[in-house]
């Protein structure tokens, strides 16, 4: 199989492994679980198809995925009381999911228009919608809202990738450069909390104090 077959399963099994940690956060059934596991590992391709174009989504014309998904909530299911520290698992495992999940949807963006800038952007949107619904869903501060980088991580991995590729460094290394970097910003401001300058200007006037 190709690297990004491994990437593919690798990141879509984290996600939904972050998305069955959200269930057992609320304390959620069984089909809870694997509801979240589901939306949460597929979210990000899902939509990444759609953007792309490629209907029937990845999903549908390989199940492979569902099965993956339920097989990883059934086995959180059983084991999250065993995790101490289910939110830090939660947000590392996520780390490791956005690292694979943005090379693999910039390669689908890459070979869907050959475009280097839609790479980027698949590859973005792959790595982090699943995370956003996950935190939507469970009622969760979202993710895109804590202080460290997140986005840019994904967006420096797809951007290395692409680059690599546009250099061309064979697939398994312009992929590995790509997870590898992404990881690093994203476990470094987890970790060290690198965050970016934020908005420190005045607030905005209330509607009521608008004539």
């Amino acid at each position: 199989m190709s690297p990004f077959v491994y990437l593919d399963y690798a990141g879509v099994a984290l996600f939904a492994a972050t998305g069955a940690l959200a269930a057992s956060r609320k304390q959620l059934d069984l089909i809870g679980f694997l509801f979240f596991a589901i939306v949460t590992g597929l979210g990000g391709g899902t939509v990444r198809d759609i953007v792309l174009g490629r209907v029937p989504v990845f999903w549908v014309l390989n199940p492979t995925y569902i099965l993956i998904c339920c097989a990883v909530g059934l086995l959180v299911f059983f084991t999250a009381h065993l995790v101490e520290s289910r939110y830090r698992l939660l947000i590392w495992l996520d780390a490791i999911g956005l690292s694979a999940y943005c090379v693999m949807g910039a390669a689908k963006g890459l070979a869907a228009s050959g475009s280097p800038t839609i790479a980027i952007v698949t590859g973005t949107l792959t790595a982090t919608f699943g995370g956003i619904l996950r935190d939507l869903l469970a009622n969760e501060p979202s993710v895109l809202l804590r202080p460290e980088i997140y986005i840019t991580a994904a967006l420096i991995g797809a951007g290395i990738f692409t680059g690599a590729n546009a250099l061309d460094l064979p697939l398994y290394a312009a992929s590995a450069v790509g997870v590898l970097a992404a990881f690093a910003v994203r476990g470094g401001a987890l970790y060290y909390g690198w965050t970016f300058p934020t908005y420190k200007a005045k607030p905005g006037r209330h509607p009521d104090d608008v004539m």
